[in-house]
């Protein structure tokens, strides 16, 4: 069994696998059953930080794995959802596991995050044109199949590099809140 490649998103040169297919490789691998717990509670004495741990319990064994979530670490539409996205992150991990995925979960990056550090390398995202750049090539290609998913409709004649990214963490975020 291998990941449907819909559940693929290429960015930047880099394959990322959404949570949703990782969720759909462990079912066809027997997954019983995904628990979690708030390890960390989000405070200003810890940076807004939460933790969550994820058991994930299927046929051949129990992954656990934890996430985390913070201001820093999502981009601006999630922030109101740390523990969510912590949540997410840690089942994503510990599903990664299950399924002996080895690609990032496209949930544990924070792409408007990336793009605004010019200090953070990160291949393309390290580039000083990024705020001007159009976008690449792999962005309006998941820009195309995540509108297609969301059958909606987008003009990227406009787009630059980071507008793109922005984007397609909004159409992610969207994608998610459907499924």
């Amino acid at each position: 069994m291998s990941i449907n490649e819909k559940f693929i998103i290429n960015l930047q040169g880099k394959s990322f696998v959404t949570y949703e297919g990782l969720l759909d490789l462990a079912h066809q691998k027997s997954l019983k059953s995904i628990q979690v717990e708030l390890i960390q509670v989000p405070s200003k004495d810890n940076n807004m930080t939460a933790i969550c741990k994820a058991v994930v319990v299927a046929e051949n064994g129990t992954f656990v794995d934890y996430g985390d979530a913070s201001p820093m670490s999502v981009n601006s539409t999630i922030q109101p959802h740390i523990i969510r996205m912590a949540s997410t992150r840690a089942k994503a991990r510990a599903l990664r596991d299950l399924t002996n995925v080895g690609m990032t979960s496209i949930e544990e990056i924070n792409i408007e995050g990336v793009s605004e550090d010019k200090n953070l390398e990160f291949d393309d995202f390290s580039s000083e044109d990024y705020f001007v750049e159009p976008p690449t090539r792999r962005q309006i290609e998941t820009i195309k199949k995540l509108s297609d998913d969301l059958r909606k409709d987008i003009d990227i004649t406009s787009l630059s590099k980071k507008s793109a990214g922005t984007l397609i963490s909004s159409l992610l975020e969207e994608k998610h809140k459907r499924h």
